[in-house]
């Protein structure tokens, strides 16, 4: 008995909706002198969360070209689990947009609550320079009506 071949892109989540990039359980090692998680944790967590984003779209070497107003709505304790979720809004030439929500689950309680958002620059890069896409990618649906040209 041979094995079945199995074709990996049966698996790929449809360009055009949210996907959750990444889960997240957070350590006492993160926290700040405040006893919650340092806000820069949660920045490198959408950073790495907008590059999973990105390679979605081609097998580029993405890079962080800008990263829009970070507003913390509330805070992260130990023990609470952190969802991110990324879509593309906007693609160019050589760089996409990609809209990061976090969400943190209370270790206690399981109550979900919204803790930031941040909308990502990310440019694909060939030997250093950036790159075209041979085709544009898909995007999701924006929360309006946005000239993608």
């Amino acid at each position: 008995m041979g094995k079945e071949h199995h074709d990996p892109s049966q698996n790929k989540t449809p360009l055009d909706q949210k996907v959750m990039a990444m889960r997240i359980v957070t350590m006492p090692k993160e926290t700040n002198p405040y006893g919650t998680i340092f806000g820069g944790i949660i920045l490198s967590y959408i950073d790495q969360a907008g590059f999973v984003e990105a390679r979605r779209h081609g097998d580029l070497d993405w890079v962080t070209a800008a990263i829009d107003k970070v507003e913390f709505h509330a805070p992260v304790h130990v023990g609470d689990i952190v969802t991110l979720t990324t879509c593309t809004t906007r693609f160019g030439r050589t760089s996409i947009d990609v809209q990061v929500e976090v969400e943190a689950e209370r270790f206690k309680t399981h109550e979900v609550v919204r803790v930031t958002s941040a909308r990502l620059t990310m440019v694909g890069m060939r030997n250093g320079v950036p790159h075209p896409f041979r085709e544009h990618p898909i995007q999701c649906p924006s929360d309006g009506d946005e000239d993608v040209s």
